[in-house]
């Protein structure tokens, strides 16, 4: 058989889905593909104000903005989402699974409803959604599939161990469909984000962001902004030939391990 032409998804600015874009870094990645040229599907679960301003930014640059409602975690929603998007916007070429929740608890004291709800949202949504993007992207023989992981795809994160599981699940997740799909033109990367200051970051800590700046290579915070850039990269032309990768976009941090010993500096 003749494998398939090596065009590229993001050769011709076409239609994004991002779920979970009503707030943080799916808003972010979401105005970051408008500003790129993409028309965006803007995918919420609950917060319907906050897709709403979404689009309304994304209108602002010059682009469509389509708002739909769904929760990943299950088949009947994602196929109710994916049915308006392509009868409103059309086929996306570009797929953004952000949707994500987290349970801040022990591993002692995680009930099992509360695991259930993150696996099914993390892990099971971003499989649901990738499949049915791209059995259209098939049809085309090209596509991005861009998945969010975490820093925890590197390092355990105490208290999170359901979150971190997903997440450890959709890195593996990402490099198995890539070898799948790459036959098709489709591309399917992971980006991992570090320690982002969002709304959600800020409430964990009193300085959340003075805490681990110090700790980073770079010694800032990272925004949503700079995931975003990671993403619409991925989704351009010239990330046509990276495929099953994971990006981390945390300033170096999860690089490093415990140092017990002073860090010379050289002579500038």
């Amino acid at each position: 058989m003749t494998p398939p032409a090596t065009t590229n998804a993001a050769d011709q600015h076409g239609i994004a889905l991002v779920t979970g874009a009503s707030k943080g870094i799916g808003r972010a990645i979401a105005l970051g593909l408008a500003e790129a040229g993409f028309d965006i599907a803007v995918n919420y679960c609950q917060d319907q104000r906050g897709a709403e301003e979404t689009a309304r930014r994304i209108q602002g640059l010059g682009r469509r903005a389509l708002v739909v409602q769904a929760d990943v975690g299950f088949k009947t929603d994602v196929d109710r989402m994916f049915d308006a998007v392509l009868e409103e916007l059309g086929t996306p070429a570009v797929l953004v699974n952000n949707s994500g929740v987290q349970t801040w608890k022990p591993l002692l004291d995680l009930t099992e409803q509360e695991w259930d709800r993150v696996l099914r949202t993390n892990l099971k949504g971003t499989f649901l959604c990738a499949q049915r993007a791209a059995r259209h992207m098939v049809a085309k023989r090209q596509g991005r599939i861009i998945n969010i992981g975490s820093g925890s795809n590197k390092a355990p994160f105490p208290n999170l161990v359901d979150y971190t599981s997903s997440k450890g699940g959709i890195e593996m997740f990402t490099r198995v469909a890539a070898v799948e799909l790459g036959y098709y033109g489709i591309t399917v990367n992971c980006v991992a984000p570090g320690m982002i200051e969002i709304e959600r970051t800020r409430a964990e800590a009193p300085d959340y962001a003075g805490t681990w700046a110090s700790l980073t290579p770079l010694k800032r915070i990272g925004q949503a902004t700079d995931v975003a850039a990671a993403v619409v990269f991925l989704a351009s032309p010239q990330a046509g030939f990276i495929t099953g990768q994971t990006i981390y976009v945390d300033g170096g941090l999860l690089s490093q391990v415990p140092w017990p010993y002073p860090v010379e500096r050289g002579n500038v």
